[in-house]
């Protein structure tokens, strides 16, 4: 089924919703270093909303749009906020907090768009100012709830160039850390794998499994909270 002219607005919607969940995350990874002592990302200009700045042309571009070719889920990511961890007064605390900064900017941004939400007022917004404006900010503000705690948890899966995995790194020792960089060599193929070939093959779509335990749930929360 090709698009149609009524389906514009809400696809560009969600691309907004995307676009503003992903400069959001990567921003908070830039500040949360900047005021742990590394002003490399400040200096490059990634402490900015200005989506220019942090855009990459494979991974928010041309990635995207070919996994939306295939049928598949979409996956995007944005340019890598550099880090040096020299220069963190406390490296190994400070890595940790640098990675949760971007899924945790997500989750305040979902929690915000449920207050926007629950202050316009679904059945006010609905009444006396037109239908489709209204209309499309309510859907505007669901699909950021989503698309922001997917962004969330997503980045919370342990593997590169996901926040989870500089993570989990800090926490490992020895042999496991040995395993588990030898695992990262192959974080795209698994990843891949994960996203495509495991729901293609064998209908098994990990992903949706753990998103049934953590976007799901609490984004039903957040948006009965919002309607009221």
């Amino acid at each position: 089924m090709g698009l149609s002219l009524e389906d514009i607005p809400f696809v560009l919607l969600q691309l907004a919703a995307l676009l503003i969940g992903l400069v959001v995350h990567e921003s908070a990874h830039a500040f949360v270093a900047y005021l742990l002592g590394d002003r490399t990302a400040r200096e490059q200009g990634r402490i900015s909303l200005n989506p220019l700045n942090h855009i990459d042309p494979f991974g928010t571009v041309a990635l995207p749009l070919l996994m939306l070719l295939a049928g598949g889920p979409v996956f995007a990511f944005a340019k890598p906020v550099p880090v040096y961890l020299g220069n963190l007064r406390h490296p190994k605390r400070d890595e940790v907090l640098v990675s949760l900064a971007g899924p945790a900017s997500n989750l305040l941004l979902a929690v915000l768009a449920a207050l926007i939400m629950r202050g316009v007022g679904i059945a006010d917004a609905t009444a006396g100012m037109g239908e489709v404006a209204p209309g499309h900010l309510v859907y505007f503000l669901y699909i950021a709830i989503f698309m922001n705690l997917s962004l969330c948890f997503f980045n919370l899966i342990p593997l590169p160039p996901l926040d989870g995995s500089s993570i989990l790194v800090p926490f490992l020792r020895g042999r496991a850390l040995e395993q588990y960089y030898k695992v990262q060599r192959y974080s795209m193929p698994i990843l891949l794998t994960v996203l495509y070939l495991l729901p293609m093959v064998l209908n098994i779509d990990l992903v949706s499994l753990y998103f049934d335990v953590t976007v799901y749930p609490l984004a039903s929360q957040l948006v009965s909270f919002g309607i009221g």
